[in-house]
């Protein structure tokens, strides 16, 4: 990216134009097909079934379009947060670089008093992560997952509790879960597992963190055991995986014994339609015991918990 370029940020318009240099590709001739891991699921034109429907042909390019930018700028939907508010303060992400490979920041996030009241806090809990988004978006970490990881330090000890993170990308919540006593599987995609692994052998967690692949909308693996409470973060993104994610939680919530902390940032309309769904067979409520809430909420941050119908 050129950083000569006021604030390193090109417009969708300036990211379509680098197409041809940077990937050999005119924005012509993109490839309007689905991601390999949705292919099976929404097969090409001609190779339909009754029980696989394919998405509307401007669906497909609004799509391609956005991973194609993404893939250029994998940061171009939290450039603003980057930025001081009005009142000073600083928002929720930090800056992290345009262009990210093989890379490692560390992230800290603070606890509560463990007697209310007092004024002595512990030790915050810090979290070292390789971030790489050669494997894809998931390999960096994204505004939600960190305002859900600052969510329960808060709320303190997980000793006990089974718990399992969906979409974990760099395992950040997890790994903080972990930190928390909590017995932990984060899970994602094949190509994320490596990322993954990294990170909880970076974080000396490997006696209490599993990495497990998990593909949204597929049968729930024997080796990942019914969780006392499921974390989900920047998992709403992506459209025609909506009803594949509603169909994991599903799968994996039988009853209200198992809580879900759910954390999404509203980066554009379709977003609605996820919820459309979610609510065939949940109920939700906004987190308001967050004394950071009014600051993520300005960015756009929900945190909420889900409940099974």
């Amino acid at each position: 990216m050129d950083s000569s370029h006021p604030r390193g940020r090109l417009s969708a318009d300036e990211l379509i134009r680098c197409l041809t240099p940077r990937t050999g590709l005119r924005p012509c001739s993109l490839d309007l097909s689905l991601p390999p891991r949705y292919r099976s699921r929404f097969p090409p034109r001609g190779c339909r079934t009754p029980a696989a429907p394919h998405p509307h042909p401007w669906l497909m390019l609004d799509l391609a379009l956005e991973e194609k930018l993404d893939e250029l700028d994998p940061l171009r939907h939290l450039r603003d947060d980057a930025d001081p508010d009005e009142d000073g303060s600083v928002r929720i992400v930090p800056v992290q670089p345009p262009s990210i490979r093989n890379q490692s920041i560390e992230l800290s996030f603070h606890r509560a008093p463990a007697i209310q009241g007092h004024t002595e806090v512990p030790a915050p809990i810090t979290v070292n992560l390789s971030v790489d988004a050669s494997p894809g978006c998931g390999g960096i970490t994204w505004p939600a997952g960190e305002v859900l990881s600052s969510y329960i330090t808060r709320k303190g000890s997980l000793k006990g509790k089974v718990v399992l993170e969906l979409g974990s990308g760099t395992g950040l919540v997890g790994l903080v879960a972990g930190h928390l006593g909590a017995r932990v599987w984060i899970t994602d995609q094949a190509p994320l597992l490596d990322i993954m692994k990294r990170n909880v052998d970076l974080n000396k967690l490997a006696d209490s963190v599993t990495v497990a692949e998990l593909n949204w909308g597929e049968p729930i693996p024997d080796s990942i055991p019914t969780p006392d409470l499921i974390l989900a973060a920047d998992c709403v993104y992506f459209e025609p995986a909506f009803p594949l994610l509603v169909q994991t939680l599903t799968d994996l919530v039988a009853d209200a014994s198992t809580e879900v902390l759910f954390c999404y940032k509203k980066r554009r309309k379709a977003d609605k339609r996820f919820f459309t769904l979610l609510k065939k067979a949940f109920i939700w409520d906004p987190i308001t015991d967050d004394p950071q809430r009014e600051v993520y909420s300005r960015d756009a941050i929900s945190l909420l918990r889900l409940l099974r119908k």
